[in-house]
């Protein structure tokens, strides 16, 4: 797998949970409010949700990510 592949693959479920709490909680999680919450710009989160993800997500954000959405972070590292 490479470098792209895996960023893709990130980058689908981050949206994929983020719609998912999104469902569960029945309170809208955008990707603005995400970026907040984690302390990042919106385009940023916008980037790693895009099938043109280019430039990956640090391992501190997507630890951050993982705990807003209460998602285990070896979640995101799955290619269903």
């Amino acid at each position: 797998m490479t470098q792209e592949e895996l960023n893709k693959i990130i980058g689908r479920n981050i949206r994929k949970y983020r719609l998912v709490y999104s469902a569960d909680n029945k309170t809208k999680l955008t990707q603005e409010k995400l970026a907040k919450l984690i302390g990042v710009s919106t385009p940023l989160i916008g980037a790693l949700e895009s099938n043109n993800n280019n430039q990956g997500v640090g391992v501190y954000n997507l630890y951050k990510i993982s705990q807003i959405l209460n998602v285990p972070i070896e979640k995101f590292f799955e290619d269903s």
